[in-house]
């Protein structure tokens, strides 16, 4: 009996164990390939954006950043410059700040409010209030991107590029060559990337 009742106690630990093992390990948010889901935030001029507002969009740039991130303002240029080449091909930038302002105040909306008018940000910059988009997305990081076709399927997720200290010295612009690859009917390669930016502050 004593055996018994130890190999059902080791059979229920393991069991546990696997389980645990099976939801740590699982991902979290977004792959590629799946649908993204839509959203209703706050931009900066106080208005209310969702994806809906774009009928004419061929994809999204879906930018998780924020305002006192080193690597969200070392891309910032960058970020401002995709929007600019690629919003009239259909590819409009919606930027999103995921950042709990409690626990990180440069990143209240009132500081996103300044810091798009110093840069004259030319495209949406909503605030993630409560934080419900970042976690359904699975951004992890600022910057991260997700590249949406017009269906709102996720074709890639990552870096903008492989170089975040020096524009001049990147070799591989994963985001313009996503879309490169989406304009010519083919699947993004590579699909994903790490995203290298700051940790994102919640409480």
């Amino acid at each position: 009996m004593k055996n018994f009742f130890a190999v059902s106690l080791t059979m229920i630990a393991g069991l546990a164990i696997l389980l645990s093992a099976t939801k740590s390990d699982s991902p979290n948010g977004l792959q590629v390939g799946d649908i993204a889901p839509n959203f209703k935030l706050q931009n900066v001029d106080e208005s209310w954006v969702t994806l809906d507002d774009y009928p004419e969009a061929k994809g999204f740039i879906v930018a998780f950043t924020c305002n006192h991130c080193p690597f969200s303002v070392m891309y910032e240029d960058r970020i401002i410059a995709l929007h600019q080449k690629y919003a009239d091909q259909g590819y409009p930038v919606i930027a999103i700040n995921p950042n709990d302002p409690e626990v990180q105040p440069d990143d209240s909306f009132e500081n996103m409010q300044k810091r798009a008018k110093e840069k004259n940000f030319p495209f949406a910059y909503l605030i993630d209030e409560g934080q419900e988009v970042y976690p359904a997305y699975g951004a992890e990081r600022t910057p991260h991107i997700f590249l949406l076709d017009s269906d709102r399927k996720v074709q890639y997720i990552g870096a903008i590029d492989d170089n975040p200290r020096n524009p001049d010295a990147v070799e591989n612009h994963y985001v313009e060559n996503a879309i490169a690859a989406m304009e010519s009917g083919k699947t993004p390669d590579p699909s994903f990337t790490k995203a290298i930016g700051c940790t994102i502050k919640t409480q």
